[in-house]
């Protein structure tokens, strides 16, 4: 019988290390698609050691042009049909919009819209000619809100978000046999909650973040279900109630003085 496949972008740590996992259980081959060959290539082999799967690494650097499509072609090469998308790669950067490198967010914008967006269209049409596919794109509990010091990111999860709905709907009723998920996590414990790389640091207690594993395992029982919004832990749930209960003005100021606070 020949196993699915799973195609995880951002694949190399935080919550693309624990789909790659839970995944490799399931019984997925996996492709692996990072930045940084060394550690997806350690992952693939650690997982192998453990599960009957075979698994490829694809290096990519999803902020350079048609980096999505060179991934496309590269599956397209090695006679792959992926089963199952994860858009998780993404870029995050803290900080007053005018003080953070306009050629940082402008990467930004390329990882968590563009490349997502071509990977979903090379795919969706991939597997619409088979009749059957599942993508699961990771957005954030930022897209349902205005977060000032974190404009842009917010922003473009806003977009993932809005797209992922927009196009699940799309795809269900034109029976493509596809469903598209948006996984909107709170604070996660990865390195995104400490990285110099990207500006200044949120101060949150641990006890309001969730594990890694915990949201990827969330977040593929939602995705296999056909759920089209995933909102993982209950808080998060609640907080999502909460904001569309108040006006976004309201919403923009609590949120900022939240974040300037809390900035490290």
């Amino acid at each position: 019988m020949t196993r699915p496949t799973a195609l995880i972008t951002g694949a190399s740590d935080g919550i693309g290390l624990e789909f790659a996992k839970i995944l490799a259980a399931r019984g997925y081959d996996l492709v692996l698609v990072a930045r940084r060959e060394t550690l997806l290539n350690d992952l693939g082999a650690s997982l192998k050691a453990n599960y009957p799967i075979d698994y490829w690494v694809i290096t990519a650097d999803l902020s350079q042009p048609k980096a999505a499509q060179a991934v496309f072609q590269q599956t397209q090469e090695k006679n792959l049909t992926v089963d199952l998308l994860i858009n998780n790669a993404g870029l995050l950067h803290n900080g007053f919009f005018t003080e953070i490198d306009v050629s940082a967010q402008e990467r930004m914008i390329t990882v968590n819209m563009l490349a997502l967006t071509s990977l979903t269209h090379l795919y969706a049409n991939d597997m619409a000619s088979r009749g059957h596919g599942h993508i699961l794109n990771v957005s954030s509990l930022a897209a349902w809100m205005p977060i000032p010091n974190q404009n842009v990111y917010a922003a473009t999860k806003a977009y993932v978000l809005a797209f992922s709905q927009a196009l699940a709907d799309e795809l269900k009723a034109s029976n493509t046999g596809i469903s598209v998920s948006a996984l909107c996590p709170g604070y996660t414990a990865t390195k995104m909650m400490d990285n110099p790389d990207q500006g200044g640091k949120l101060a949150i207690a641990a006890n309001m973040m969730m594990s890694p594993q915990a949201v990827a395992e969330i977040g593929l029982q939602g995705c296999l279900a056909g759920r089209s919004v995933i909102v993982p832990g209950l808080s998060n749930k609640i907080t999502t109630g909460i904001v569309r209960l108040f006006s976004k003005t309201l919403i923009t100021k609590l949120v900022g003085i939240f974040y300037r606070k809390n900035m490290q």
